[in-house]
């Protein structure tokens, strides 16, 4: 640990874990001590650790190749995105290594579509995290990812998340773009409201904008559909993913809707590592497997997840004002700073995070089991009781 702050920018706040080995839904330090993994890489494990069809498919991908450029036609690359498109009910698919990555190229499109019409502004909303790219932390408001480091792309407009009267009053016909999480990771898992979801597809009817759902984090199944878009009722005309879907591995992707398709034509966009054919591997097994049942898994599991923390608010309601979240993406509202709970947790062998300063952030694999959350559920009460 004295070595990586000798080494490394001191960019991160790391737990004091030194990692040996990780499986399913464990962790184990070099000492031999397992922790329980609800924070899954940020959601990004969502096969939890090590899972074997992922191994096996990365294997068989590096024994025949593992990159080549995207000058070659690759059955991998093209086996994923028409899976990619067939489970998000999009019809163009462009391979990117991350979620930044898939934002930054959104905002070049957007404004690529809305060049011609004069639609040169996107809206954004407060609370969202889109990424750590200049174009991307230019769709966000949180100043201690900003402060400094400016000046920021022009022409976007950062509202209030939920707001339907702010939406409305920002909205011209110069508007080429809204973009929203169903979920902000990052905003303490508030999800977007029914009503903000009838405003922005009256305020398209009228204006003609993209509608654009960043879909990094809620993603890949983890609300328990493909995309959360799908459980809302909401048919964006871009969507971003990445996370989940490469299973350990760098991967995302714009999605994008029939109109769309040929806004860039050859040259216009482009990525060294988009689309590494072991990243398109791995994230091909992970498809396979959320239709395979992980997906249901996510569903019913998160359901269960809930009612168990709901019980725990209400049996602590000095300390747990609310419980967000769908899916196995969810979030306990604290009534006090959520990193003390972390540390707690984390005594008791449980790695989870802290998101908007008070709130619990859990996005564990899609494939954990109840009695693991039995187990979460038994250690959050030693915890509370305690703090």
């Amino acid at each position: 640990m004295t070595q990586e702050t000798d080494i490394f920018l001191p960019t991160y706040k790391r737990l004091p874990i030194a990692i040996e080995r990780a499986a399913g839904n464990k962790i184990w330090d070099k000492n031999g001590i397992c922790y329980y993994d609800f924070l899954a890489g940020i959601a990004v494990n969502i096969l939890g650790h090590s899972h074997p069809k992922i191994i096996e498919a990365v294997h068989n991908q590096i024994s025949r190749y593992m990159h080549v450029s995207n000058y070659f036609y690759q059955d991998t690359q093209i086996c994923l995105a028409s899976k990619l498109a067939k489970m998000s009910n999009m019809n163009k698919v462009f391979l990117a290594n991350s979620g930044t990555e898939a934002n930054e190229g959104v905002i070049k499109l957007c404004r690529r579509w809305g060049y011609d019409q004069n639609k040169i502004e996107i809206i954004a909303f407060t609370g969202a995290f889109h990424g750590r790219t200049c174009g991307s932390l230019s769709l966000m408001d949180k100043p201690s990812y900003k402060d400094k480091m400016g000046p920021w792309l022009g022409n976007i407009r950062i509202i209030p998340y939920n707001d339907c009267t702010a939406l409305a009053n920002a909205v011209t016909e110069n508007t080429a773009g809204v973009i929203f999480e169903c979920i902000q990771g990052e905003g303490g898992l508030a999800g977007i409201s029914h009503e903000m979801v009838a405003a922005i597809n009256d305020l398209q009817q009228k204006f003609g904008f993209l509608s654009i759902a960043d879909e990094v984090q809620t993603g890949a199944g983890r609300t328990g559909s493909f995309l959360a878009c799908h459980t809302l009722g909401i048919s964006p005309d871009i969507v971003t993913v990445a996370k989940g879907i490469g299973g350990g591995l760098p991967l995302g992707a714009i999605l994008v809707k029939e109109p769309l398709a040929t806004i860039w034509q050859q040259g216009s966009h482009g990525s060294t590592f988009g689309g590494n054919a072991v990243a398109c591997a791995a994230g091909l097994a992970v498809l396979q497997e959320l239709e395979a049942g992980v997906m249901d898994n996510a569903k019913d599991a998160g359901k269960y997840f809930k009612g168990q923390l709901d019980n725990t608010r209400r049996a602590f309601p000095d300390k747990i004002i609310e419980v967000r979240g769908m899916g196995l993406m969810l979030g306990i509202v604290l009534t006090f700073e959520a990193a003390i709970l972390v540390e707690e947790l984390l005594k008791e062998r449980i790695i989870a995070n802290a998101t908007s300063t008070n709130v619990l952030r859990l996005v564990p694999p899609l494939n954990i089991t109840y009695s693991d959350i039995d187990v979460f559920i038994a250690k959050l009460r030693i915890c509370l009781e305690r703090i």
